[in-house]
């Protein structure tokens, strides 16, 4: 599987060979779904927090006597059912981290950039080195790699961090950076365009050749032909009785 490879300027300077691990999975939705159900759980704070009856200020007495005064019984001032009582099943401050384990993580970086590669979403190039850190160089750049679009996020992959280039992208809306080795399904699949340089390409390859060449899907078997039904026997008729 090839790519074209091209330059700050647009133009084609060659062939890239896309890892077979990484850029022909088949992306299966459900999976895909799973892992960013629990990489945004991950990324929640667990910080909202609610007062039981327990917690909430007030005295513990009994607000009036149990019986003979026409009132509904009541045991505390502090009872959910009243105005500034504790709250009933509220949020609880708490972080609770869901496990996800890493082969799985690979393989839902695999199919995420397998299908940004099949939609045509993936931009090849040899490097994103800018000389000097201008806005301009870059947004210049973008749009000779058609990548200019502010309709959806930008995201530039490389090997290693650029001091440069993030400073020069930092005031760009909808442009971001991403290193090889730290991107995540996540990010790719909410990126509307994704620049990859030749060594990130590399590195993404490295990083996901543990899992193998997925093998193709087995060709179902055509059914056997239903065998033929002997023909019924016919009855011999039955002899009259004569008198």
């Amino acid at each position: 599987m090839q790519a074209q490879l091209l330059n700050v300027k647009g133009t084609e300077v060659g062939k890239v060979e896309l890892p077979e691990g990484v850029f022909g999975r088949r992306p299966i939705q459900k999976f895909l779904h799973e892992y960013v159900t629990v990489y945004l759980a991950n990324q929640r704070r667990g910080t909202a927090n609610t007062k039981t009856r327990a917690e909430v200020s007030g005295t513990g007495r009994k607000p009036w006597k149990q019986k003979h005064t026409g009132r509904a019984r009541a045991g505390s001032f502090r009872s959910p059912l009243w105005r500034h009582g504790g709250i009933t099943f509220g949020p609880r401050a708490g972080h609770v981290h869901l496990d996800f384990p890493r082969t799985k993580a690979r393989l839902a970086l695999a199919q995420a950039l397998s299908a940004k590669a099949s939609q045509g979403a993936m931009v090849f190039v040899e490097s994103l080195a800018v000389a000097e850190p201008k806005t301009k160089a870059v947004v210049a750049m973008l749009e000779s790699l058609k990548c200019g679009d502010s309709r959806g996020c930008t995201l530039l992959v490389l090997d290693a961090p650029d001091a440069v280039l993030a400073r020069a992208s930092r005031n760009i809306p909808n442009v971001e950076l991403a290193l090889a080795g730290d991107i995540n399904a996540y990010g790719v699949l909410r990126a509307r365009r994704l620049v990859v340089t030749k060594p990130a390409l590399e590195k993404l390859g490295a990083r996901c050749a543990s899992l193998g060449v997925e093998a193709a899907p087995a060709a179902k078997a055509e059914p056997a032909a239903a065998k033929a039904k002997p023909a019924a026997k016919a009855k011999p008729a039955a002899k009259r009785k004569v008198n």
